[in-house]
């Protein structure tokens, strides 16, 4: 006995299911191909025993526009299996908590990430019913940082180039910035980074440098110099934000910013000047007038 319209609007394709193939090819003008055999299975999804299923790692990110899941799959090889399960996720989590879920996949291989790449296309050819199209970080798109001080201005993408091209042949050109970098931030952080980056580390020589990196490092971080050094790594990063968040705050506002006011505010390093200098920048109608009278 139908007991309901939700029921029954879908018991009548049980009790003909080739007019479910009718309906898609004559109402939706689907061109769904011509069927051979039906058969009904068990609706209910339900996993009796369980099976378990998990992603790498799974963070919630909080925005102005609402919030997301940013699901992160690292990967190592082609896996045609994870056409399934990437689907499975991103459709369960957004059911669970009603988020966004966006799929990220990481890899050391130029060959997985376009692998990876591809779209999932789930459905008839033509009209998908669920496309997953990951995001993909590999060593085709981050940057080789072998530059000492662009490592220092974001160290953790430097630990991520590190990491991501860690098995190809440019990894040794960023081990010495890398270390370097490392210096200017706390002593635990730096600890874990470098653990990161060693088990990406393909090549034995390339271990071996890092290995011997971090043992001067740690001698570093025991000497009596080191806080000094740091502080002053820490102070010249927050000169250099400033320095590009004033010229940055007038270049969106439109403003023309002259070579003469440029110069001058990049050879400024006085931090408290800058943070009037910026001040200034969201107001001035000129970028002269952040300078004062």
């Amino acid at each position: 006995m139908v007991g309901s319209s939700h029921e029954a609007l879908h018991w009548v394709f049980q009790k003909d299911p080739a007019l479910l193939t009718r309906a898609l090819q004559s109402v939706l003008h689907v061109p769904f191909p011509e069927p051979r055999e039906f058969a009904v299975l068990n609706a209910d999804l339900t996993e009796i025993e369980p099976v378990e299923r998990r992603v790498d790692t799974l963070m919630r990110v909080e925005t102005d526009g609402g919030a997301y899941l940013l699901v992160v799959e690292a990967q190592g090889k082609r896996d045609e299996d994870k056409r399934g399960s990437w689907a499975y996720y991103l459709s369960y989590l957004y059911a669970k908590y009603r988020c966004e879920p966006v799929l990220v996949v990481i890899t050391q291989s130029s060959g997985t990430a376009r692998w990876a790449a591809q779209p999932i296309r789930l459905g008839l050819p033509g009209w998908h019913s669920l496309t997953v199209r990951p995001l993909v970080i590999g060593p085709d798109n981050v940057p080789v940082i072998a530059d000492t001080r662009v490592a220092e201005r974001d160290v953790p993408l430097a630990v991520l180039s590190a990491m991501t091209h860690g098995r190809g042949p440019k990894a040794g050109a960023i081990l010495e910035p890398l270390a370097s970098a490392l210096r200017t931030i706390d002593a635990e952080s730096a600890a874990v980074f470098g653990q990161f980056v060693e088990s990406c580390l393909a090549d034995f020589q390339a271990k071996e440098i890092w290995r011997e990196l971090m043992a001067e490092m740690h001698y570093f971080f025991r000497h009596p110099v080191a806080e000094k050094v740091r502080e002053e790594g820490r102070e010249a990063g927050r000169v250099q934000d400033r320095v590009e968040m004033t010229l940055r705050i007038l270049e969106w506002r439109g403003i023309p910013v002259s070579d003469g006011v440029r110069e001058r505010v990049r050879a400024c390093s006085d931090l408290e000047q800058l943070e009037v200098w910026a001040q200034r920048a969201v107001h001035a109608a000129d970028a002269e007038e952040i300078f004062g009278g």
